[in-house]
């Protein structure tokens, strides 16, 4: 319930436990020495604890399981508390524990149960959770020196929030505010579930949300207990695709692709449909802005910063080129020649108008940047970052204006971080630029704000972040849902890019990107263990020894056919390199390409 309090019409104490309004279960695990209830007429409970006085209707509960006792409030406001006694020395510390089950089944068939008794219950099912989650977040194992551990330990402890933020099938955002299911949200939080080895999840997903596809080919933005909703996001529908596609990559699943090529036709006809609407004269030979706005898809609200006024927003032409990209190539996996052909063209002329729109909008409204639509020419780096992951259309970009873009940001980056701006808040979306400094090449910007933004999560012990992140920390203000696992997914894609990505525009893995020297100065270095990738899991370890750096690739990846590109830990110039005991020279001064797994390099300096 909105604020996190309900109505209380009735408590009920019998045979052990509590039931809240006929239906919600309390159990005690220690046996209270009293039970107090109260309804209106007589109080609130909580005044009576604050003055710890108890009230004068209360009931023993000394008879336990036999005992029974009932309150009711017509206006729904009955209270109750558990009592127990205790003596506590100076020190020492004491629990008691209760059990509210979410769905009506509780660990706990005989409650009010003698101290110890509890006290071993309760550890045993601790360490049935703690085994749990152990198991299910450890797929992908990261031996990393101490002062990784917080990159690590973030990456875990967000991947557990997706998964306890699902709904049945539905990946969600959060449990509270955002408690439906985008498709944008569920797309690139499906593929932080790939990058990690959970395909069952994504697999349940993308059959469960294609059923929602409106007959005209249509993905809905969002579904929720109602059904789909039929307000219109353009970017959906290229989302829908590149999960669909991701899905293929990771688990090489040809019969569920398949079975799955129908929604993305009828997918790939709508965006066709919508881009008739901006293939008219009005656009082709109108105003600049109209001129800017030809062949793109129509304005939207998928930008939340253009829900007061839909624009012509570049996050969803991106996904749109993308998912065109990704109609074209599962068309050709499938060996659907004539549709191949047919959404190729699609996507060329879609990709023709999409930089020449980016080129004009520039041109009206004088920016050197990568503006956020075609109406404002706003600058919203953090909307601009998905130009380059996920949609890869780094190198295709607008130079210099997409290196401006980010020089730009970085520079807000430092002065808000440096105190030398004013601000309130920020949305942590802004993780993903993280990725996107890995993909320029410029990881000591990467970790710098890796580093800042680690330290603004709240509480700190949680390893997350809300939707918003206030300077002041106090302030009663939104937050939005936290854990916010949309913000999750953009954390797990801007670290697992630090170890690994693929570069698809030369059909490339591009392996330590992000890794820093400091990572590999100790002993053991570090080492990363079945790792998904498009090309099968990556094993690899890293380690400094004096002037030399010692890497080892293995598990079951396949040197893709622009080979593995391994990048220097190290900021200095590589002298010589021996790929299994041969010398290979450096494309670059800062990496070498590995054709064979597995292999055992040394990098000289």
């Amino acid at each position: 319930t909105t604020g996190g309090a309900t109505n209380i019409n009735s408590i009920e104490y019998r045979l052990g436990f509590l039931t809240v309004n006929g239906k919600k279960i309390v159990f005690p695990f220690d046996s209270p020495n009293e039970l107090y209830f109260v309804n209106f007429d007589d109080g609130d409970i909580t005044e009576y604890l604050h003055q710890g006085v108890m009230p004068r209707v209360h009931t023993q509960a000394g008879m336990r399981h036999r005992y029974v006792a009932h309150i009711s409030d017509k206006n729904g406001f009955a209270s109750g508390v558990l009592s127990y006694h205790w003596n506590l020395p100076v020190n020492d510390s004491v629990e008691f524990s209760l059990e509210v089950p979410f769905h009506g089944v509780a660990a706990v068939k005989f409650p009010n149960m003698e101290r110890e008794k509890a006290k071993h219950l309760v550890d045993s099912l601790h360490g049935d959770v703690r085994n749990f989650w152990q198991t299910k977040i450890n797929s992908v194992m990261f031996d990393l020196p101490k002062s990784a551990e917080k990159i690590i330990n973030t990456l875990k402890t967000n991947l557990a929030y997706i998964l306890i933020n699902r709904d049945k099938l539905g990946i969600q955002p959060g449990s509270r505010s955002y408690e439906r299911s985008w498709i944008r949200d569920g797309a690139l939080t499906s593929t932080a579930l790939l990058y990690l080895g959970f395909y069952d999840e994504v697999h349940e997903y993308l059959d469960w949300f294609a059923k929602f596809q409106f007959p005209d080919g249509k993905i809905p933005c969002v579904v929720d207990t109602r059904g789909a909703d039929p307000v219109p996001e353009n970017d959906s529908h290229g989302e829908f695709i590149y999960a669909i596609l991701q899905y293929y990559h990771f688990t090489k699943d040809r019969d569920w692709l398949n079975g799955k090529f129908e929604h993305v036709l009828k997918t790939t006809r709508y965006i066709q449909l919508l881009r008739r609407q901006r293939k008219t004269d009005e656009y082709k030979n109108g105003t600049p802005e109209q001129q800017a706005m030809y062949g793109l898809v129509p304005e939207s609200i998928s930008h939340e910063g253009y829900s007061a006024k839909p624009m012509h927003s570049y996050w969803d032409d991106f996904f749109i080129l993308r998912g065109l990209n990704d109609a074209t190539t599962i068309a050709g996996i499938l060996e659907k020649k004539e549709l191949e052909t047919e959404f190729k063209a699609e996507r060329d002329d879609f990709e023709k108008c999409l930089y020449a729109s980016i080129v004009l909008a520039m041109k009206n409204k004088q920016v050197d940047y990568i503006p956020g639509c075609v109406e404002l020419g706003d600058f919203d780096a953090t909307s601009t970052a998905i130009a380059i992951n996920p949609i890869g259309e780094l190198g295709n970009l607008p130079e210099p204006e997409i290196h401006n873009t980010f020089d730009r940001y970085y520079k807000f980056f430092e002065e808000r971080r440096d105190g030398k701006l004013l601000w309130e808040n920020y949305t942590p979306y802004e993780v993903r630029i993280i990725g996107v400094f890995i993909y320029l090449n410029q990881k000591e910007r990467a970790h710098e704000l890796l580093n800042f933004f680690l330290n603004d999560q709240r509480p700190k012990g949680w390893n997350h972040w809300a939707e918003v992140v206030w300077k002041d920390s106090t302030v009663p203000k939104f937050i939005g849902d936290m854990p916010h696992t949309w913000v999750a997914s953009d954390f797990i894609r801007a670290v697992r890019s630090m170890f690994v990505y693929e570069r698809e525009r030369d059909s490339a893995l591009v392996v330590g990107a992000g890794v820093v020297e400091n990572w590999i100065d100790g002993v053991e270095g570090f080492s990363v263990s079945d790792l998904p990738t498009y090309y099968g899991k990556l094993s690899y370890s890293m380690k400094k020894e004096r002037e030399r750096v010692v890497v080892d690739i293995s598990g079951g990846v396949k040197s893709p056919t622009g080979n593995i590109v391994l990048k220097s830990p190290i900021n200095r110039p590589i002298r010589k390199a021996f790929i299994n005991g041969i010398e290979v020279s450096s494309t670059t001064s800062n990496e070498i390409l590995v054709k064979v797994v597995p292999a055992k390099i040394d990098l000289y300096y």
